[in-house]
């Protein structure tokens, strides 16, 4: 059995990635905080059935070049995660709806949560190395 079959520290990675993905999603929203007409996005939280599959109605979507004219994603990141577009916002005048505060909320507590599931991963390779004698 390989560890990347264990089903509790595939949750934590998944998680992990989640977390790194909201926090590049946050960087952005606050880097725009000026730009006019900018909609700040937040990812939607992984769910995990018992086995420690995520759940998905449709599965991850990724984007296909059909030719070799179109332009090519330049986000950089992954598209596996789903992006919550119900995020709630008040718009300025200039058509920026990006509240400061708010992200900065955001990126404090992803910050926390990121840590938290980090140091659960690391625990729980010290449990694995331990049971198998290495600890």
């Amino acid at each position: 059995m390989s560890i990347t079959d264990i089903p509790t520290l595939s949750v934590l990675r998944t998680k992990m990635q989640w977390h790194q993905e909201r926090q590049r999603l946050l960087s952005e929203n606050v880097a725009n905080s000026d730009t006019p007409n900018f909609k700040p996005r937040d990812l939607v939280a992984p769910k995990f059935d018992d086995s420690g599959a995520t759940v998905d109605s449709m599965g991850p979507l990724s984007l296909v070049r059909t030719s070799a004219a179109h332009i090519a994603p330049s986000d950089g990141g992954s598209n596996e995660f789903d992006q919550n577009r119900r995020v709630g916002f008040e718009t300025r005048p200039a058509g920026n709806a990006v509240s400061l505060e708010e992200e900065m909320m955001k990126v404090s507590s992803n910050q926390m949560d990121y840590a938290a599931v980090t140091q659960l991963y690391s625990k729980s390779l010290e449990i694995l190395k331990t049971a198998i004698g290495k600890g």
